[in-house]
């Protein structure tokens, strides 16, 4: 097979599909990979690394989409590559459909075989291929709040961990999952006094026993999450819904009764966000104020640190990678947890997620995979 690897355009995003070692790995096992002019330069991965490994070098898109067979990328495809896909070609990227029904339509228009990142499992029901991102992300979405904190850019001017007779800034995270672990690692190691609400009792009393008590667990109920949003100086947005539309958590009334200069950082974004106010923002413009709260919603908060986001991307999406390149068709039909990644194969939709959110027809991708 002939995978092809295009350089990134969505906004600010330096990510690369592949790295030079994955490449090698494909060509070593029979496969050709085409690769972008300078798809990696900004990670640090030049052409040179690239044709050392074994790869081609394309010097369009056109040229990569127009060859390829399966197409590895980072983020979703933006209009312009929607339209260069083509039917029974693989498209292998995050896709977070739910939020996005024109990419939605374009995809089912190309009539390509659209596997999402985000949708692939593990024997264990994880998310192998989002975990990494998702760590991240949790890390940086801590990062980026207490920068944001600052007065310079609309904050409330508050050192999170505070200082010996200051208090700490309030954290709450909303979600317990990779993001919020993350998250709440991030900020207890700085000193920050962290509230996590989850409505999964088994993972609050995980999370417990990991923070040794240094976080509150507390239950997800709707009062629970407005009484600590309304104490919050920093609010990190961490739901997930596999493949699926994010709940609003936090309404427009309850940013109005937060504190003036508190920071909301919406994680969720790339699903629709869990704050009724949201609406996706990059790392050129990452930030906007709704009712005298900042809000950061920057859509691929990773690709700020593209070459760590690569890397971590890139070890776990080579085995995954492979299989398709080797058997596309067979190795989905053979492995439920790469059936899962499955959203849209020939103009239907195939993830019951997507097609529940997006007012489609769901067609289980057994019942057509081995036709």
């Amino acid at each position: 097979m002939l995978i092809g690897v295009p350089k990134e355009i969505k906004n600010n995003e330096y990510r690369v599909g592949l790295r030079p070692a994955s490449v090698q790995e494909l060509v070593f096992r029979g496969h050709q990979v085409i690769i972008e002019n300078n798809a990696g330069a900004a990670v640090d991965f030049p052409n040179e690394m690239y044709v050392h490994a074994g790869a081609s070098i394309a010097t369009t898109a056109e040229q990569v989409y127009r060859e390829a067979d399966m197409v590895a990328k980072v983020k979703e495809p933006q209009p312009a590559e929607c339209e260069m896909l083509r039917e029974n070609q693989v498209l292998f990227a995050y896709l977070h459909l739910a939020a996005d029904p024109l990419q939605a339509e374009l995809l089912i228009k190309s009539g390509a075989t659209c596997i999402a990142y985000e949708t692939v499992t593990d024997n264990q029901g994880r998310l192998p291929l989002l975990a990494p991102m998702s760590e991240v992300a949790g890390r940086m979405s801590v990062q980026e709040g207490a920068h944001h904190l600052g007065n310079a850019y609309g904050g409330r001017g508050l050192l999170l961990g505070g200082v010996p007779g200051v208090a700490p800034a309030n954290v709450l995270i909303l979600g317990g999952g990779v993001v919020g672990e993350n998250a709440a690692s991030i900020a207890i190691g700085i000193g920050a006094d962290v509230t996590i609400v989850d409505r999964s009792i088994d993972r609050l009393r995980d999370l417990e026993r990991q923070f040794s008590g240094r976080a509150r667990c507390v239950y997800a109920t709707t009062a629970a999450i407005e009484e600590y949003a309304l104490l919050a100086d920093l609010i990190i947005g961490a739901v997930l819904i596999p493949g699926g539309a994010t709940p609003k958590l936090i309404s427009r009334d309850i940013i109005k009764g937060m504190k003036k200069g508190s920071v909301v950082v919406d994680v969720a974004i790339d699903q629709g966000g869990c704050f009724e106010t949201s609406r996706p923002t990059t790392h050129q413009q990452p930030t906007f104020v709704v009712d005298d709260v900042v809000h950061y919603c920057v859509a691929n908060i990773p690709g700020g640190v593209a070459r760590t986001a690569t890397m971590a991307l890139t070890n776990v999406n080579l085995p995954f990678a492979v299989q398709l390149a080797d058997d596309p068709i067979g190795s989905m039909l053979r492995n439920d947890n790469l059936r899962r990644g499955l959203n849209i194969y020939k103009g239907l939709v195939t993830y019951p997620a997507v097609a529940a959110a997006l007012g489609y027809d769901y067609t289980d991708p057994l019942d057509v995979l081995a036709k």
